[in-house]
């Protein structure tokens, strides 16, 4: 008796096979010349006549070849590939619009220029030496972005033993801020840095405040062995003596809503609470009115509330919140075109990215003692 098997397309155990990536032999035999000549085509090297160098790449663009990265790297011309590692508590990056715009940014300029980005999580700024050294042994990308410079920090003077090409994204210990536009030269040969001016947005916040009568100024500041969280208090306190401001204070957490609603909760709590609270990013910020409201205060009656970062979040909060706005996409673009410089051969250099602008909203008022 016959019997109706079904069909192999039909059958769960039947797998399409997967298309064939094209080689430098498919483009061979296409062009009608030899594998030899394909590569000296393709890698732009002499050996070749120019009507044969633009028969084979329109028959390599005809058929969808692209380099191998493997390849590339043993040869040396490069992976096509720039890394990004963050030692920060991985809890906290889900929430922090900056690092969301800033990769946005970052993309951009990569995806223009056929790069990849490798991006890596680690507990600490050891694992993360650890991973450029292995990143470089195993020639798994052209050069990094490098982000959140530390008070004393051994990366720099890595990447420079290393060789690797890298763009630092804040101003490393020991450079001055100002708003002279940048363009010297790095304190490291093959760095470049893309810094914003936190003592001059420090200086503008605080300079405000004290426009409207505030005296007591609590500062819910982040990790405090970030460069730019030293830069923060230092140009805080810079400003209170300025002033003559004898309770202003910095208290440092984790970024967490969860550590600047308890900060928040600990300086309302005090004798002499603030009269205003300034916060380094905008999760903190919205989770610090919250606490207030809480406590029975009003925001900005009682209290008022800045934040560092303008996100979406401040305008969602009630209040709205007052923030700090600075164009973060932007500040990736510049910090992937920089990189992408020095990947061509440029010279390393500083630049700095324009003065966050302060955004009044409904968060901040005239202080009523």
């Amino acid at each position: 008796m016959a019997v109706n098997r079904p069909s192999a397309k039909n059958t769960p155990t039947a797998r399409r096979t997967p298309a064939r990536r094209p080689t430098m032999k498919d483009i061979a035999q296409r062009a009608g010349v030899s594998e030899s000549a394909v590569s000296f085509a393709l890698n732009d090297r002499p050996g070749v006549s120019e009507v044969t160098r633009d028969r084979v790449r329109r028959v390599a663009e005809q058929l969808g070849w692209r380099p191998s990265t493997a390849a590339r790297a043993l040869s040396g011309e490069g992976s096509a590939t720039v890394g990004l590692v963050l030692a920060r508590p991985a809890a906290t990056l889900g929430v922090d619009s900056f690092f969301l715009q800033l990769i946005s940014g970052i993309q951009e300029i990569l995806s223009d220029r056929q790069l990849g980005l490798l991006f890596q999580v680690v507990e600490d700024v050891e694992a993360e030496c650890a991973v450029y050294r292995r990143w470089w042994a195993e020639h798994r990308v052209d050069g990094v972005l490098m982000v959140d410079p530390r008070t004393a920090d051994p990366r720099p003077g890595l990447l420079d033993e290393l060789g690797l090409p890298a763009v630092v994204i804040g101003a490393l210990p020991g450079t001055r801020d100002d708003a002279s536009g940048g363009g010297g030269a790095p304190p490291h040969r093959g760095l470049s840095q893309v810094r914003a001016d936190d003592a001059g947005a420090m200086a503008a916040v605080v300079g405000r405040l004290h426009e409207l009568g505030h005296r007591r100024i609590a500062h819910i500041a982040g990790l405090s062995s970030l460069a730019h969280t030293e830069r923060r208090i230092g140009s805080l306190r810079g400003e209170a003596e300025r002033y003559g401001l004898a309770e202003v204070r910095s208290l440092t957490t984790d970024y967490s809503d969860t550590q600047g609603g308890e900060v928040t909760r600990r300086v309302l709590a005090g004798p002499r609470p603030p009269t205003a609270l300034i916060y380094d990013n905008d999760v903190m910020a919205a989770a610090g009115a919250a606490v207030t409201t809480g406590l029975g205060l009003r925001v900005p009656d009682d209290v008022s509330i800045v934040s560092w970062e303008d996100s979406a979040l401040c305008r969602l909060a009630r209040p709205w919140l007052t923030a700090l706005s600075r164009d973060s996409v932007a500040f990736g673009r510049i910090a992937a075109g920089e990189l992408a410089a020095l990947l061509d051969g440029g010279a390393a250099r500083t630049v700095q990215v324009p003065l966050p602008r302060l955004i009044e909203r409904e968060s901040t008022a005239p202080a009523r003692d």
